[in-house]
């Protein structure tokens, strides 16, 4: 990304491991300036100048790539056109994530499946190390025919799914209340398309038919309006980015609720039998 140090004016956030320096950031990425290819032998190429990448999957292995820059804070945007056919067992990740036992992660993973089938989509949240919030939807589209922009914006108060701007859920900051929030740990992006046929499709009743490999998916328009985390401070876009000061506003729950209600499939808050003592606090909360 292009970045000009046109201001260095320090802007406190809640956290506080964050001493923001303004700075502007180009409007959309290169996958050779922004990303490392990290596995798979040459089966993730970045093609167009920079301007697509794409992994495969075989039977010998998949592909992944993270990015160079850590975030802490920001809206992130990913345009991706999944594996096309029968895809079942196959798994195209996208998330943020740190590292650690104590990491945060805020997941975006496609399940794929047999042909004709819609795509699941598959969301989690962990804050520090605990995960187990799983919320799933059918997609609305064939993300197989064309690329669609899989968004994630992430401040102090909220984290909030976007799919083609369109809000599908959110994961609100409730530590006051007991429930750890990730807003302390810096976050590469990374994905992946690898083997999940024990799990991916149907619970795994569905496997893998390698007959139909090797496997491709493919990620353009790369942005990250965000704060890129540079020897323990993040420096943050100049300007006032809209995403900096979001909160859950009545209009975008109303839209949140109303997608959930038509493609959401499962709800760890409504799993009475994975929670037998009681639902996680934050589904208790209002």
């Amino acid at each position: 990304m292009a970045i000009s140090s046109s201001a260095t004016m320090a802007v406190a956030l809640t956290s506080s491991l964050v001493v923001c320096s303004l700075f502007s950031i180009a409007s959309a990425g290169n996958f050779y300036q922004d990303f490392d290819i990290t596995w798979g032998d040459g089966r993730a190429k970045i093609l167009n100048g920079g301007q697509l990448l794409t992994l495969s999957l075989d039977k010998a292995s998949g592909s992944g790539f993270q990015s160079r820059n850590e975030y802490l804070f920001g809206k992130i945007d990913m345009q991706l056109k999944l594996v096309p056919g029968n895809s079942a067992g196959t798994v195209t990740a996208y998330y943020l994530s740190s590292q650690g036992p104590s990491h945060d992660e805020i997941d975006f993973e496609f399940l794929g499946n047999l042909s004709g089938d819609p795509y699941t989509l598959h969301t989690n949240v962990f804050s520090q190390g605990k995960g187990n919030r799983e919320q799933q939807f059918k997609l609305w589209f064939d993300p197989t025919k064309d690329f669609h922009t899989y968004s994630i914006l992430w401040n102090a108060q909220i984290i909030i799914f976007y799919v083609d701007g369109t809000p599908i859920r959110y994961f609100r900051n409730n530590e006051a209340k007991g429930v750890p929030f990730p807003k302390n740990q810096p976050m590469r992006i990374y994905s992946s398309l690898w083997n999940g046929e024990a799990w991916a499709t149907r619970g795994g009743l569905v496997k893998t038919d390698w007959s139909k490999a090797p496997f491709f998916s493919s990620f353009r328009n790369f942005n990250a309006d965000a704060c890129v985390w540079s020897r323990g401070t993040s420096r943050c876009p100049s300007g006032k980015a809209s995403w900096m000061n979001r909160v859950l506003d009545a209009a975008t729950l109303a839209r949140i609720k109303s997608v959930q209600n038509k493609y959401m499939i499962y709800n760890y808050c409504s799993d009475a039998r994975r929670f037998p003592k009681g639902f996680p606090l934050e589904c208790t909360i209002a």
